[in-house]
């Protein structure tokens, strides 16, 4: 039996096809296949925020969700806990970065908020992170999460170009994107 699929899914995988290989020469089907189900997954809003504090409240600021992912120091209770909340991490400041970049503006830093620079080296050492957990069950997609790592400026300005395509204004398609 296969598994169910997201509605938009074929819908997001053309759109990061295009910009990632047609548009950036990212010809790496696993990282596109990852990043469309990225953009499937955080369409739920309430999945962007899934890591939880002791009392099950969402965290949503970067620095509560790094010590989380501390197997010795934070609240993480496993290495593969750790993985998990890592892998969330990359996820989480790849989406943010590449679809809403603007939400790290200045007022937002100046009240304790990640910036756009700090957001992104997270997100990199996060996949880097995730990708060092390369035995049994991880060993597989261990090599695609280093290349996230490495190409993570890539696969924002990807993002970007994605975001860019869906706010466009086009007759039929989707409405501009509201401020």
């Amino acid at each position: 039996m296969q598994a169910e699929t997201h509605p938009l899914e074929p819908f997001f995988q053309q759109m990061v096809r295009n910009s990632y290989a047609g548009k950036l020469g990212i010809h790496d089907a696993s990282i596109t296949r990852y990043v469309a189900n990225l953009l499937c997954e955080f369409s739920e809003a309430k999945k962007l925020y899934k890591v939880r504090d002791e009392h099950g409240k969402p965290i949503n600021a970067i620095e509560e969700m790094v010590r989380a992912a501390d197997p010795v120091h934070g609240t993480a209770a496993s290495f593969d806990e750790e993985r998990a909340v890592r892998k969330h991490i990359g996820d989480y400041a790849l989406f943010v970065s590449g679809m809403y970049p603007e939400s790290m503006d200045p007022y937002r830093r100046r009240h304790g908020q990640q910036s756009f620079e700090e957001l992104v080296k997270v997100g990199k050492e996060s996949y880097y992170i995730v990708s060092q957990f390369d035995v049994a069950e991880y060993a597989e997609e261990a090599p695609m999460f280093a290349r996230l790592s490495d190409w993570f400026d890539r696969c924002i300005y990807g993002l970007q170009l994605v975001r860019d395509e869906l706010t466009e204004q086009k007759p039929g398609f989707l409405p501009a994107r509201v401020n």
